[in-house]
């Protein structure tokens, strides 16, 4: 045990000696990520104000076959443009958000108080034009109402005889699962700090010092080869955490600066504990796994090529969360990366997280864990690592 504790401060110490590598391991991902969130928070905080208030400029086929219609829209912080030649290329190019277009038969089905139809030209797969299409159907929808309403009223028919039944919506969902929905994109960030939190220190601790020859000497001292790569791995685990910690500070001070767009995000101290908690696995999980792979490399570069490609296991679960959202079973908190995302949204969302869920996470967690490292320390034992070529 002395042995491990030595290896580990050496190694913390030649970390911190390193000034470049302690930045970039503790401090790169909670200085860029308060950023991303503001900046981003911001620019989409901007652009969804602008345009609900600014005035929706609209072209319109056919405006003069529903003048009152028309007028409708231009009281209503609605610019009507002439239409343009091509529609459909202007909304391919992207030079127009939405297109109004009135047929020539729309005036005769008004005359008759038959259902005229109109047609929205847009495009649903631009995402910047998504506000300015839903501000055009919600006006629309209430010209159609209060038309049919005013219809109704001069046959001397209360409108509410066109609403035999009326639907209401009751929202259950808390404000801590809106804020759960709202930063869905967390469990992937907080998953790949803890998992590659360590990285530098592992890859330089094993792989570096093989291609420097420094660590032959190490290898040949009376301490354990476990003992040694104990050591390393727990100085890494240490740097993983506490680059954990500082990510989740950031976090919190992000969500109190951050602008609200329709909600607050907030992120109790509890919940910060709780985050710790479900990472510790992930931590060791990554230490273990990046040590084994780092112990056959040869050289620094090969062992960042096999880092990037590690980089994909956090984002797996994220995507198929995306395409086959699921609901919680006792089966997922048992399968790695699946498991923390799951824990993680829990925890933000304020939901109760049973004994029994705990535990299997947990045991399976460590389980994995302590898997990988018995790998780890078979690689270690191998005489070949003490050679560099």
């Amino acid at each position: 045990m002395k042995a491990m504790i030595t290896v580990m401060k050496k190694e913390l110490l030649d970390l911190f000696r390193d000034k470049k590598t302690l930045y970039l391991s503790l401090l790169m991902g909670p200085l860029l990520f308060p950023i991303l969130i503001l900046g981003l928070g911001k620019l989409a905080s901007n652009r969804i104000s602008t345009q609900l208030e600014k005035p929706l400029e609209l072209p319109v086929i056919g405006a003069e076959h529903a003048p009152n219609l028309v007028n409708y829209l231009a009281g209503r912080n609605v610019i009507i443009k002439p239409a343009p030649k091509n529609p459909e290329g202007e909304i391919a190019a992207q030079n127009v958000d939405v297109i109004l277009s009135i047929p020539k038969s729309y005036a005769e089905h008004w005359r008759k108080s038959e259902p005229a139809e109109i047609e929205i030209l847009h495009d649903s797969s631009r995402d910047d034009a998504r506000i300015p299409v839903e501000r055009l159907n919600n006006l629309l929808e209430n010209y159609s109402r209060t038309t049919g309403a005013l219809r109704l009223l001069s046959r001397g028919v209360s409108p509410i005889a066109n609403l035999p039944v009326r639907i209401d919506h009751k929202d259950l969902a808390t404000p801590e699962s809106r804020i759960g929905q709202a930063l869905a994109f967390l469990p992937y960030l907080l998953i790949l700090t803890g998992f590659l939190g360590g990285a530098a220190l592992v890859i330089d601790a094993t792989a570096g010092e093989r291609e420097r020859q420094s660590l032959e000497p190490l290898l040949a001292t009376p301490a354990g080869r476990g003992l040694i790569m104990s050591g390393k791995i727990a100085a890494a685990c240490s740097v993983g955490m506490l680059g954990l910690l500082l990510t989740l500070l950031s976090f919190k001070l992000s969500f109190m600066l951050a602008p609200s767009l329709g909600i607050k995000l907030s992120m109790s101290w509890s919940q910060v504990a709780q985050m710790l908690l479900v990472l510790v696995p992930i931590v060791l999980i990554g230490t273990c796994l990046l040590t084994a792979i780092a112990a056959g490399a040869k050289s620094v570069k090969e062992a960042q090529s096999y880092m990037s490609m590690l980089m994909m296991l956090p984002i797996l679960p994220t995507i198929i969360l995306m395409v086959n959202p699921m609901k919680n079973q006792l089966w997922q908190f048992a399968v790695p990366f699946l498991a923390q995302n799951q824990m993680i949204l829990k925890i933000v969302r304020s939901e109760n997280i049973s004994a029994l869920e705990w535990g299997v996470y947990l045991a399976c967690g460590f389980g994995l864990g302590a898997v990988l490292w018995f790998i780890a320390a078979r690689r270690y034992h191998n005489e070949k690592l003490a050679i560099s070529a």
